[in-house]
């Protein structure tokens, strides 16, 4: 039997790879952040002006000008160092400001039990319960305006403070509920159940563990409602009564000419709710 010698194996040496091409930046790519970037510039455009605007030096006081003139004159910040000389301004800001926190607070806590229950179980007029909140946020102002009008009408209530609190908290329910909803549903229910498996009644666990995974959408419904209570004209003005707010101060300026403390206390607000979010976002992230 003859031994057949086999040639051992040369390895083969691997072939170079060919240099990588760089992917071709295509143009498409810039359309999505120019679109982007257009959009927020329109969105921010009219804020940019009302902070441009409150450091203007105006000539004229107010009420000597017809409508808002749009000249700069020159650069001033003597209208934040003369904010409350206006007594009715100042006292159309006091009263949208105690309306929207108190609202913004009685909306949260209406709203947070119904978005946790509609998230949470199921019950007979859950349906109902969904199709109002629906007709809540989609009904148009000026019919909610007039309905609660006529409503506290016949009802002989006097209109005032109020009832711009009955009626800012009603329309601030919907969406504080939404909102809380969706931070609800994305909760897990075994967080719970592992709290009350290590000793937690149902309240300490609600507490201690559902209420803090609950706060950054219950904060979140806060700021809208109180947003809106601010922002709010139309249902205000059909339920104010005697008492003014700040949006329909505003309203009622534009025909003689809207004073340049108006733009001070807009950037002051705006900045502050700004300062606020911004905060809140990166405490988020910090703890994400």
């Amino acid at each position: 039997m003859s031994a057949v010698a086999t040639e051992p194996r040369q390895a083969l040496a691997p072939e170079p790879e060919p240099p990588a091409r760089r992917p071709k930046r295509r143009w498409t790519r810039a359309i999505l952040p120019t679109y982007v970037g257009a959009f927020i510039l329109y969105l921010s455009f009219p804020i940019f002006v009302i902070i441009l605007f409150s450091f203007n030096q105006t000539r004229g006081g107010f009420g000597t000008s017809p409508r808002v003139k749009t000249t700069w004159i020159g650069f001033t910040t003597d209208w934040y160092k003369r904010l409350f000389e206006l007594p009715d301004l100042t006292a159309a800001l006091r009263h949208s400001l105690t309306i929207g926190v108190l609202s913004a607070l009685a909306a949260t806590a209406l709203g947070t039990l119904l978005g946790l229950a509609l998230a949470r179980h199921r019950f007979r007029g859950r349906a109902g319960a969904d199709f109002v909140i629906f007709l809540s946020i989609s009904s148009p102002e000026i019919v909610l305006g007039a309905a609660l009008a006529s409503f506290f009408v016949a009802l002989g209530f006097s209109r005032g403070l109020f009832t711009l609190f009955l009626a800012h908290t009603m329309f601030s329910i919907a969406f504080v509920t939404v909102t809380v909803r969706a931070r609800a549903a994305g909760l897990d229910p075994a967080l719970e159940a592992a709290a009350m498996d290590l000793g937690a009644g149902p309240i300490t666990a609600f507490f201690k563990v559902t209420l803090p995974l609950l706060f950054p959408g219950i904060l979140a419904g806060f700021l809208l409602a109180f947003a809106l209570s601010m922002d709010d004209f139309v249902i205000s003005q059909f339920t104010q009564g005697p008492f003014t707010m700040f949006p329909t101060w505003v309203f009622g300026a534009t025909r003689v000419g809207i004073p340049p403390h108006v733009f001070a206390f807009a950037t002051i607000i705006f900045l502050t709710g700004a300062t606020v979010a911004m905060v809140l976002a990166l405490g988020q992230r910090r703890k994400t």
